[in-house]
C-alpha cells in the first residue's frame, strides 16, 4: 500500500493538480483547506508525508509546521513545504519552521513526483561487508 500523503492548500485548483498527480501514481490523498484543519486531520490520520502551501487564511504554513513539529506523534513526519514563496531567505524561514522540503509553485507535473519521493525513499541499510566493498 502506498504511503498516505496529507495536502494541506486552499487553493481548489493546486489543490485538484496536486491530488490529480499523487492519485495517478498510486498515492492516498488526504485533503485540508486551511492550517487548523490540517493540523486536526494530521494528528488523527497521521500521513506518511505533508504537503504543506504557505500562504493559508487565518494561519500560516510556517505556524501551521510549526504546531505539527511541536506534536510528538508528528515530528519524524517530513512536511514539504509547496509554495510561490520563492524570495531569497523563502527557504531557510520554511526550514526553521520545521519544514523537511521546499517545492516552488506554480508545479512541474513532470518533475513533482521525483522531488516529493525524496521524502518518501526508505534508507536501506547495505548488505556488504567492508571486506566485500573493496572487491
Amino acid at each position: 500500500m502506498k504511503p498516505r500523503i496529507l495536502i494541506i492548500e486552499d487553493n481548489e485548483q493546486n489543490l485538484y493538480l496536486i491530488t490529480f498527480i499523487l492519485e495517478k501514481h498510486g498515492y492516498q490523498v488526504i485533503q485540508a483547506r486551511n492550517g487548523q484543519e490540517g493540523i486536526e486531520t494530521a494528528k488523527r490520520d497521521r500521513p506518511t508525508l505533508i504537503l504543506l502551501d504557505i500562504q493559508l487564511p487565518g494561519m500560516d504554513g510556517y505556524a501551521v509546521a510549526r504546531a505539527l513539529r511541536s506534536n510528538a506523534s508528528l515530528d519524524q513526519v517530513p512536511i514539504v513545504a509547496v509554495t510561490s514563496y520563492a524570495m531569497a531567505g523563502d527557504r531557510e524561514r520554511g526550514v526553521e519552521a520545521g519544514c523537511t522540503g521546499y517545492i516552488e509553485k506554480p508545479i512541474n507535473p513532470d518533475t513533482f513526483m521525483a522531488e516529493v519521493e525524496q521524502h518518501l525513499l526508505p534508507v536501506v541499510p547495505t548488505t556488504e561487508t567492508p571486506d566485500e566493498a573493496d572487491e
